[in-house]
């Protein structure tokens, strides 16, 4: 049968007719179901739009369905594939709903300001121009939806998106097996200080996936400092072992612990618990939002290389110009303080606590 048991088809004439002749038959919607190789919601779904009903007041034998259903008078179902069929060309026939951003006004404001931030903070920041104006209101789904939805717009518009991805991704991720990491301590275990920030000293790690080598990224809970180096490559000796040159510079009690995720390159974190006496921790499996800070660091590194492009030993030098950046752009959370600034004023606090102690 045409289109039969095609997940992403419509019903076909001859499906419809089965269906009639079944129904005819006195056979349920699960034997229809299983003889048409369809979702027993398609079946359901199509044989409730297309029923007709007959009435025995003028004993009228045209079928016809009333304005609203009820029992008595209304005798026998009647299910007839050719006006089913002509129904659903003219249904599809009609356009669907336009987008919001259909609105041309609105559509010149977010394209304006889509090189200056993300579509969250557009949408924020027309509620403050436009307080009055209802039409000007828009969520950060419309103008993903908007964007990915031509092909023109995406090839012109996808790289102003924070992470320039050319096609909308499917929330969740892949699902990878993963052998288990000795020695795993979970991020439940971690002290309550650095699950709300309110303790210096403890970090978060990963890794930006690019071709050839890898950034290793390490930022600060606290103060949002962000720290990173280059790494040959991705496995656990090398990410591992970038992490104790660049912890060994600061005091102890700036590098109390640090949070990983679940990849395979963090396996020999113990190197951190022998060497500068770091606490290890790691995230639960796929919820990077846990270590939300790291995250969005990688985020911004990725915006200048973008994901899977070229990273090489020698590009350290412009490494640390984005680090730079970052460190020194002022966030509200910080009361508008760059993560540069708190990080200092950090070390500085640490140093006078531990004079006090030493006197």
């Amino acid at each position: 049968m045409g289109g039969g048991g095609e997940a992403c088809s419509h019903l076909s004439e001859e499906e419809r007719q089965v269906i009639r002749i079944e129904i005819g038959n006195g056979t349920i919607i699960c034997g229809i179901v299983l003889m048409l190789g369809r979702n027993a919601s398609t079946v359901g779904r199509e044989i409730k739009r297309d029923t007709w009903f007959s009435s025995n007041e003028n004993e009228s034998c045209r079928p016809y369905r009333p304005k609203r259903l009820k029992t008595g008078p209304w005798t026998g179902r009647y299910y007839i594939p050719g006006p089913a069929q002509r129904k659903t060309g003219r249904r599809r026939a009609k356009p669907r709903k336009r987008y919001h951003l259909s609105c041309e006004r609105l559509w010149a404001r977010v394209a304006e300001r889509l090189r200056r931030g993300p579509p969250p903070i557009i949408g924020g920041r027309l509620r403050v121009l436009f307080p009055d104006d209802s039409a000007m209101r828009v969520c950060p789904q419309t103008v993903y939806r908007w964007i990915h939805a031509d092909r023109h717009r995406r090839e012109r518009r996808s790289r102003c998106l924070p992470r320039g991805h050319g096609r909308r991704r499917r929330r969740g991720g892949g699902r990878t097996s993963r052998f288990p990491i000795p020695g795993l301590v979970p991020i439940s275990e971690r002290p309550p200080e650095a699950g709300d920030r309110s303790g210096f000293g403890h970090w978060e790690a990963d890794g930006v996936i690019g071709a050839g080598c890898n950034p290793h990224t390490e930022v600060e809970r606290k103060t949002r400092f962000l720290m990173a180096g280059i790494v040959p490559g991705k496995t656990a000796g090398e990410s591992v072992g970038a992490q104790p040159a660049m912890f060994s510079p600061l005091p102890a009690g700036a590098r109390v612990s640090v949070t990983h995720d679940n990849g395979t390159e963090f396996a020999r974190h113990t190197r951190l618990r022998d060497g500068p006496g770091m606490d290890t921790y790691f995230a639960d499996p796929y919820s990077s939002r846990r270590r939300g800070s790291n995250e969005n660091r990688n985020g911004m590194i990725r915006r200048y290389p973008p994901k899977r492009g070229e990273i090489r030993m020698g590009m350290a030098g412009e490494l640390r110009e984005i680090v730079d950046e970052a460190d020194n752009r002022p966030m509200r959370v910080l009361d508008y303080r760059t993560p540069a600034e708190a990080f200092a004023d950090e070390l500085l606090e640490l140093q006078d606590q531990q004079g006090v102690l030493h006197l």
